[in-house]
């Protein structure tokens, strides 16, 4: 079995991990609930100035490491008791993320089969749909179904392991950006992309608040699996000599590109067949607003809806696969079993604890499954994204900085951040802006938690 990915294999593959529906479903509701351009602009900002350093730190930690997550610290402090083990922690991400994740997936697989041939007129009939789908017992059987086939799907490709990752990325990423980029110049088309464009682009910086501001940072972990162990793991199985900083700069672009594409005919379409005050529906945005949307375009719509929902198909599965990789290369370097059998064992865990996270939402049985008012979806999604991802991505960022003694860290880095200049920026970033966005992230979603109570 391939042992290491390809340069660029390794780009491809850490790029699928982070084009997902973090890029295609929630930057564009985030930038509908969070002003618009104003969003877009704080999170241009942040995920060049900070994400891209906390990207780099993870990949470098990756490639000295040359292991999973908790053995690349011991490889690095030199030290099999190191406190930084505690690290392993964001081996527990991964499939906490999928419980929700690929029950998310699952409504997108059911709506590219089944609902982009019946796309609904009203607004009304799109709402009772979904619920249907989500909410009542309805379509529950086949809501359970289409989350198993999502999760037996990233478990065959993990099954397989890098070469079978490697493979499916180089078919996924290429399709996804051919998808959106022909929706995108057929929104282009349509007299209402003048007006998405000054909506994702022409900032009212009056908008700007702490709401604004902790999404546009929450949105940069999303987009770049900051935290999961994900970017880490794949470093691992990259070349000794592979560029971290073309690396990173290679990841964040086309995921800013793919974010942007799919804000723009996002709102293109709903501008032109809706109202301005769609754009603010959140998740509803996507399985709500959008097919009543397409289905304005007649036949062409059915198509349109089908190759946009595959689209986001595609880019799920290749972030599902990644978010389960560092805890199966973990299992695999510590225990006796085959990667085959761990990679199903840990599908069905998943699952089981899935089955609970759909039950969460339904009608019938939130009330048993609700805690302080928050869903178990609810609950996952909260955890995973405010504590596991961000907290792993802190101390990460804080173990390249404060731990590595800079001579080792300048020696490392110095085939790509040629400058001291760049270094020492890259390093600051790290330091002083990387820990500071994580405090306010948190204590700002803490607030939230408490404040709605």
């Amino acid at each position: 079995m391939q042992k290491d990915f390809g340069k660029l294999g390794f780009i491809i593959a850490a790029l699928g991990s982070s084009i997902g529906l973090g890029h295609i479903w929630r930057f564009p509701t985030m930038a509908g609930t969070s002003g618009g351009a104003a969003f877009v602009l704080l999170f241009l900002a942040i995920s060049l100035v900070i994400g891209c350093a906390m990207l780099i730190a993870e990949m470098l930690i990756g490639q000295q490491g040359r292991k999973n997550v908790p053995d690349s610290f011991r490889v690095i402090t030199g030290n099999n008791n190191t406190k930084w083990r505690f690290m392993g922690v964001a081996l527990f991400a991964g499939p906490i993320i999928l419980t929700f994740y690929c029950v998310v997936l699952g409504w997108v697989l059911y709506y590219s089969c089944y609902v982009s041939f019946q796309l609904p007129q009203t607004f009304t009939e799109s709402k009772e749909i979904f619920n249907a789908l989500v909410v009542s017992n309805r379509q529950l059987f086949y809501q359970i179904l289409c989350f198993a086939i999502i999760l037996l799907a990233t478990a065959y490709n993990i099954a397989h392991g890098i070469k079978g990752i490697e493979r499916l990325n180089f078919i996924l990423i290429p399709l996804l950006f051919c998808i959106f980029f022909g929706l995108l110049l057929y929104a282009i088309s349509l007299p209402s992309f003048k007006q998405s464009l000054t909506f994702m682009f022409q900032a009212d910086f009056s908008k700007i608040d702490s709401h604004v501001l902790t999404n546009a940072m929450g949105q940069v972990f999303f987009s770049l699996s900051i935290g999961a162990g994900t970017i880490l793991t794949y470093t691992s199985h990259a070349n000794k000599t592979q560029n971290l900083l073309n690396a990173s700069l290679a990841i964040l672009i086309p995921g800013i590109i793919i974010s942007l594409m799919a804000g723009l005919l996002i709102f293109t379409f709903v501008f032109e067949y809706g109202d301005a005050s769609n754009v603010s529906e959140g998740p509803g945005l996507i399985f709500i607003t959008l097919p009543v949307m397409f289905e304005k375009f007649g036949v062409l719509g059915n198509l349109f809806s089908v190759l946009f929902m595959v689209g986001l198909l595609l880019a799920g599965i290749s972030s599902t696969v990644s978010l389960l990789e560092p805890c199966i290369k973990y299992l695999v370097d510590r225990t006796k079993y085959s990667r085959s059998s761990l990679t199903y064992m840990v599908a069905f865990a998943i699952f089981i604890a899935g089955i609970f996270i759909i039950l969460s939402q339904n009608v019938e049985y939130s009330v048993y499954l609700t805690i302080l008012g928050k869903s178990l979806f609810d609950w996952a999604d909260w955890l995973s994204a405010n504590i596991l991802l961000t907290w792993c991505g802190f101390f990460g960022s804080l173990f390249v900085a404060y731990f590595i003694p800079q001579q080792k860290l300048r020696k490392w880095t110095k085939p790509y951040f040629k400058s001291d200049v760049l270094f020492f920026a890259w390093l600051y970033s790290l330091r002083v802006l990387a820990p500071l966005m994580v405090c306010v992230i948190f204590s700002h979603k803490i607030y939230e938690l408490f404040s709605t109570q």
